[in-house]
């Protein structure tokens, strides 16, 4: 359930970086121009490297490493999602668990890949006030006839707009998965919570 949430998810976050903003240029300080320039760029980055739309593992982790993780705050997503948890666990736990999540969003890129084709984006307009710091950026796509809503929440930092929650279908990431790790934490621990993201990858290392 947790691997099929994630993929699900990635495969709409990934359609919605590459197939937004097509012939666009955004001003990327507004939580909007930065969704939108950021999916620009996504985009000329995969027409121009068949590697990546082979599916190389390789190079869509440089690609996501370069040009999608430094507008999402996974430290801030992965904090959220643990919850209470956080709290109890120690440093390097936090640390590991971070690491390991956001290794299982960039392994499940290879798959989302492969099923990006002829979807259309289309930005709701946006509205917020300019005083505000925590904002959703809202979208929808059309896949196969069908629309999927797709919203980013996003929060002003000092380095900018940063990523660290996103709605599909009307679900939002980080309350789905909260769910989910406190399950795996309360009947394995979050040592239990670490070994099964760790083993997850190793699965999707090895083409499981």
């Amino acid at each position: 359930m947790l691997s099929n949430l994630l993929r699900l998810w990635v495969f709409a976050l990934l359609v919605g970086f590459v197939e937004g903003a097509a012939g666009q240029s955004q001003d990327m300080s507004t939580p909007d121009g930065m969704v939108r320039t950021v999916t620009q760029d996504v985009l000329d980055r995969i027409k121009g490297d068949k590697e990546i739309q082979s599916g190389n593992l390789v190079r869509i982790t440089e690609l996501v490493n370069e040009k999608i993780l430094p507008y999402i705050d996974f430290n801030r997503t992965t904090r959220l999602v643990m919850g209470r948890y956080w709290n109890s666990a120690t440093p390097k736990q936090r640390e590991e668990i971070t690491a390991q999540f956001k290794l299982l969003l960039i392994r499940t890129y290879s798959g989302a890949l492969a099923q990006v084709r002829d979807q259309e984006v289309t930005y709701q307009p946006f509205r917020a006030s300019p005083a505000d710091t925590d904002v959703v950026v809202r979208s929808t796509i059309i896949n196969n006839g069908s629309p999927v809503e797709l919203d980013y929440r996003l929060y002003k930092t000092p380095q900018g707009w940063r990523v660290y929650d996103i709605n599909i279908l009307g679900a939002w990431l980080v309350q789905v998965y909260k769910q989910q790790f406190a399950d795996l934490i309360a009947q394995q621990g979050i040592d239990g919570l670490l070994t099964f993201l760790t083993q997850r990858n190793q699965q999707l290392a090895n083409g499981g």
